[in-house]
């Protein structure tokens, strides 16, 4: 059995507060520490009325202190919204705060609309708008974190010396390609963008450097699970995310929409195969078909870990879904 993990976005259901979704996230994970899930991140989303992780660290440690075993993290920082000091600080005082349980996944795009993105960087220096310091940000992050000499004019106070471990997010082979250079473990986003899967890890297998962080490659998988009784039924949680998919590149963002029967009839035509894409490495049906569909991407893939996403409407179906995907592992 390889390890399991959730990806939790805190979607906010259409009919639902945002106080309750927070509620919503803490109840799933205290289900998923008493299912066997290794990790439960949490990402960066910002200007979204349907995601209520805009303040990631605030909510990693409000989870983390609400469980006991599981390990919480970032899935992940969007890293050019911030000052790396800052960000080593919050997770530096998480680290304080809950001992060797955190983890600290860093991201490269903004997380949200250009316009929401300048708001959030107006105070960062020159350079950082696009993302075009990363690599240096993430090395002048991982120093912070690290065992900095006393006489260093900068240090994180909390931070200096957690050793908080660092994940290497991406959605294409850039990501691969740094987290391969520096020796971090990588997560790849194919639950949503899965068009440079098969690229971006053999280009991290193959230039991958041992580090201090590891001495060899740690790739992790993302997929979306929905599972329930019936095919059918799995489809129909399905349509909520393939909605709100829809509804993002449309420039319509809201809640997490309420599903239907026939996704045809919400989502125009056109934009139909785009979705089908966009779900290739997602596991839909019965527990039986996730277990066929999670076996043959682990196959293929050969992945160290695989961490699961669900944005289901109805938490108790989302509940469900994320149990019959611990079976299936379990029995992996």
């Amino acid at each position: 059995m390889i390890p399991y993990s959730l990806l939790d976005l805190a979607p906010v259901p259409d009919g639902v507060t945002t106080a309750q979704a927070l509620k919503n996230s803490v109840d799933l994970a205290q289900h998923a520490e008493s299912w066997g899930f290794n990790r439960y991140w949490l990402a960066e989303h910002h200007n979204m009325p349907g995601i209520a992780s805009a303040a990631t660290a605030v909510l990693i440690g409000h989870i983390a202190g609400q469980t006991s075993t599981m390990r919480i993290g970032a899935g992940g920082i969007m890293l050019p919204n911030h000052a790396p000091l800052q960000v080593a600080e919050a997770f530096g005082t998480l680290r304080e705060l809950y001992g060797d349980r955190i983890d600290l996944g860093l991201g490269r795009a903004p997380g949200t609309d250009m316009s929401t993105a300048r708001a959030l960087r107006r105070n960062l220096m020159p350079g950082t708008a696009n993302g075009e310091t990363f690599p240096q940000d993430v090395q002048e992050l991982l120093g912070y974190l690290g065992d900095m000499p006393e006489d260093a004019p900068v240090r994180a106070f909390p931070g200096t010396g957690t050793h908080v471990p660092v994940w290497m997010l991406g959605s294409s082979t850039y990501g691969a390609e740094l987290a391969a250079m520096l020796g971090l473990p990588y997560a790849f986003a194919s639950h949503f963008a899965p068009a440079a899967l098969d690229q971006a890890v053999k280009i991290y297998r193959d230039l991958f450097r041992p580090s201090a962080y590891l001495d060899k490659p740690h790739f992790m998988l993302a997929t979306n699970v929905f599972a329930a009784d019936t095919e059918d039924d799995a489809i129909y949680l399905r349509s909520s995310m393939m909605q709100a998919f829809a509804n993002l590149r449309t420039g319509k963002a809201g809640k997490l929409p309420r599903p239907v029967r026939d996704i045809s009839t919400v989502i125009p035509a056109q934009f139909l195969p785009a979705l089908d894409a966009i779900f290739t490495v997602s596991a839909t049906g019965t527990k039986p078909m996730v277990k066929d569909k999670l076996a043959a991407l682990i196959a293929r893939y050969q992945p160290d870990e695989i961490i699961i996403a669900a944005n289901i409407h109805d938490h108790a179906a989302r509940l469900r879904s994320y149990e019959i995907a611990a079976e299936v592992m379990r029995e992996t």
